[in-house]
């Protein structure tokens, strides 16, 4: 599988933000084991200290921790999660609102956009 990372980005940001995707949608539930480095270098065909360097980002962040012998899981605290959550949206909606401005739209035209197409 290509996973097909942008060239303006560091490939281990990339890896976080996708890995923290799949905690929010519930691909990696609470508790969830995480593959191993190994296996996620397979998945993203990069380096395993590249996949090493996202994880232990991750950790810091306190969205996913290690058992000793047993491998990395993701973390358990609701409020870790809510807030990771609540920060990818903020970044979505943020770079939206940059491209549509792009596009000339104004943010109250984008809003009344949305709320036609609901």
């Amino acid at each position: 599988m290509s996973f097909g990372f942008k060239s303006d980005t560091p490939i281990y940001l990339q890896i976080i933000e996708h890995i923290k995707l799949q905690i929010i949608t519930k691909v990696y539930k609470p508790y969830d084991r995480l593959p191993s480095v190994r296996e996620l270098s397979l998945i993203y065909e990069v380096n395993p200290n590249t996949v090493q360097k996202a994880l232990s980002v991750l950790e810091e962040e306190g969205l996913i921790f290690t058992e000793r012998t047993n491998g990395k899981f993701v973390t358990g605290d609701g409020d870790v999660i809510k807030a990771v959550t609540s920060d990818t949206v903020e970044v979505m909606i943020s770079e939206f609102l940059t491209s549509m401005k792009n596009l000339g739209y104004e943010t109250s035209e984008v809003i009344k956009m949305i709320e036609e197409k609901e």
